[in-house]
């Protein structure tokens, strides 16, 4: 069945497509008994106004551009939560599509997204170069979730990764580990910055890093921990590990099970980010928190301020990170070496 459209309801409630269009648009000059018959007349129909046309047409857009980096990732999920119930709170919709973690094809999910002529588009992770963040920002409001810029068009919302990390290696240092090792993020948005807060952290406690470069995904996580077994056969594998983010973790925690190592018997593992992945029970992963609805819902109040010309200056939000035990570490035993 065909979708209603503005001249079915105008044929219906028996006015013109214009007076339709001045009600969709809630226009002020419309009598209540003609604003009462479109209604009508739309609901019996079916009718929902298009709201990308009725942006067009008004040249005031009510729809939000939002490009996830990487669908499989649970963070960014509860990080849309956030976006979405903001957005919907404030008479915004979103749009989102994905770049899957490649620049040339962010690139592209970016075009995508501004061709829509948005009020505004939320970045999170991108990996895209800083020119094309720029580029976007010249011809709309541009916030970025998880990632840093200078940009002075353009917003950022992140947590503080240093801490977060140094968090994870303070809790594992207490448990009396000492060779602990970090699965980065390699290039990723906000990967720079974890790395910093373990090395750090690490360095404090006149330890020696040992970074393994990795990404943010459950294969990265696999591979990093084949490539620790391999060099450390002799000299032995290090008794705890700070993974990139939990799905990274996951990774990490498949491949140690494949080599017969137990979790937290022979290895602890930290994640970061506190998904819902981290919550499942079998699961129980030891991991840093984000806030992310809260960054969620900043984002969208940053994007908003820009659109409504409440601020041209940037902000700059950076929250707290917390840490969240569970059952992924544990105590080293003794005898085990340091």
């Amino acid at each position: 069945m065909a979708r209603p459209t503005m001249e079915d309801v105008a044929a219906k409630a028996g006015v013109s497509r214009a007076l339709v269009s001045l009600v969709m648009r809630n226009a002020p000059n419309v009598s209540d008994e003609r604003r009462t018959r479109v209604l009508c007349a739309a609901h019996e129909l079916g009718y929902e106004p298009h709201a990308m046309a009725r942006s067009l047409a008004s040249r005031t857009s009510t729809v939000l551009g939002v490009m996830v980096s990487d669908l499989r990732n649970a963070f960014f999920a509860d990080v849309v939560e956030g976006l979405d119930a903001a957005a919907e709170a404030a008479g915004f919709h979103l749009i989102l599509n994905t770049g899957g973690r490649s620049p040339a094809r962010e690139r592209a999910a970016l075009r995508s997204l501004l061709s829509f002529r948005p009020a505004g588009v939320i970045l999170l992770s991108p990996v895209v170069p800083a020119s094309a963040i720029e580029e976007a920002a010249a011809q709309c409001p541009v916030v970025l979730v998880s990632r840093t810029s200078r940009v002075p068009g353009v917003d950022t919302v992140n947590d503080d990764g240093e801490a977060g990390a140094a968090l994870a290696v303070e809790h594992l240092v207490f448990l009396g580990h000492r060779k602990i090792a970090h699965l980065d993020g390699g290039l990723a948005a906000g990967a720079a910055a974890r790395r910093r807060g373990y090395q750090q952290a690490m360095r404090r406690h006149r330890l020696h890093p040992i970074i393994v470069r990795s990404e943010h995904t459950d294969t990265a996580g696999e591979k990093a921990v084949q490539e620790l077994l391999g060099e450390h056969a002799r000299t032995g594998l290090p008794t705890a590990l700070l993974a990139g983010n939990d799905f990274n973790a996951v990774g990490a925690i498949s491949a140690l099970a494949e080599a017969g190592l137990r979790v937290p018997e022979d290895v602890s593992v930290v994640g970061y980010d506190n998904t819902s992945l981290a919550a499942l029970r079998h699961l129980s992963l030891t991991t840093v928190d984000q806030p992310r609805t809260e960054m969620g819902r900043l984002a969208v109040e940053a994007l908003l301020e820009r659109v409504r010309g409440e601020r041209a200056e940037p902000v700059r939000h950076l929250l707290h990170p917390s840490l969240v035990v569970r059952s992924t570490t544990a105590e080293l035993e003794k005898g085990l070496p340091r």
